[in-house]
């Protein structure tokens, strides 16, 4: 009697496997084109952005370079607002400074590290009509002056890109400020706080060029 009741959980612990595996080999291609089809709208942003680039014109458009595109680094935050944060002075790399204010905290995770960006908004660019809902995020991290632009990088959003206190950030659309390609610019530099104890091999790296 036990054989007989052994034979036959092992018998239906077989089909729970085997329906396992058929799940799992057709669920499979679905992932795949998933992920190549972010890899590839990734790649096709970079084009355009590289296409579109307002500084780097001609044959220096081969001296941009990027990271691959990885999906680890496309994250989805959780959104804190920030009310009646003061505005203040950010430091720019030329002499004039920007005034900024501290829209909201995003906290995420990657890699098992849990990470936390402050958002800025920009008071003078809340006076125009095409950014008056415009969202700045500069940041640095381990690859911050050896892989990528020693300056930091850029992730634009905004006001609209944040859902239900959650809001999605693609580090691989972190691109460089125009100072990484020429003298002559006031970009800001990212506050000590957004600095990300980790290495974010995605978005924008060092250009190739001198200046």
């Amino acid at each position: 009697m036990y054989k007989a009741i052994l034979f036959v959980s092992l018998f239906f612990k077989q089909i729970i496997t085997v329906k396992q595996i058929i799940l799992i080999l057709c669920l499979a291609p679905l992932f795949c084109k998933s992920q190549s089809s972010y890899e590839d709208s990734i790649r096709n942003y970079i084009h355009q952005y590289v296409q579109d680039h307002e500084v780097v014109k001609g044959d220096d458009k081969k001296s941009l370079q990027f990271y691959s595109p990885n999906r680890i680094y496309k994250v989805t935050a959780v959104f804190e607002k920030k009310n009646n944060s003061e505005w203040f002075w950010m430091s720019t790399s030329g002499t004039m400074k920007q005034q900024y204010r501290v829209y909201g905290i995003l906290s995420f995770k990657i890699a098992d590290t849990m990470l936390r960006l402050n958002v800025y908004q920009s008071q003078s660019l809340m006076a125009t009509k095409d950014y008056s809902d415009y969202l700045f995020v500069p940041f640095t991290d381990k690859t911050t002056g050896f892989d990528s632009y020693g300056g930091g990088r850029y992730i634009d959003l905004r006001m609209g890109d944040i859902n239900n206190n959650s809001c999605v950030l693609d580090f691989n659309k972190a691109y460089n400020p125009y100072c990484a390609y020429a003298s002559g610019y006031n970009c800001p530099i990212p506050p000590k706080e957004n600095d990300l104890n980790i290495y974010i091999r995605a978005g924008e790296k060092n250009y190739l060029k001198k200046h």
